[in-house]
């Protein structure tokens, strides 16, 4: 998942500042905890998007496998932004 390795790797880093009481290192993990986490949600809501559109298609085109790969999208998407 987008934005995850970052988020994780940020909170190290700011966990290991905390502990030291380096506050660059605090807020540099901080930030990059941050970003990675804007990163996964923007990935998730993508895939929301791309879900409710297939799945619209596959309703329009009277397909169920269009319609199944469209709510496992959204699925996918929801489960990233949380």
């Amino acid at each position: 998942m987008a934005g995850t390795k970052d988020e994780a790797m940020g909170g190290m880093k700011q966990g290991i500042g905390k502990m030291t009481g380096d506050e660059a290192l605090e807020a540099e993990g901080t930030t990059q905890k941050k970003s990675g986490r804007a990163k996964r949600r923007t990935a998730g809501a993508a895939h929301e998007v791309k879900g409710n559109v297939k799945k619209a298609a596959g309703k329009v085109l009277d397909s169920p496998t269009l319609k199944a790969e469209g709510e496992a999208d959204k699925a996918r998407g929801k489960v990233e932004r949380s």
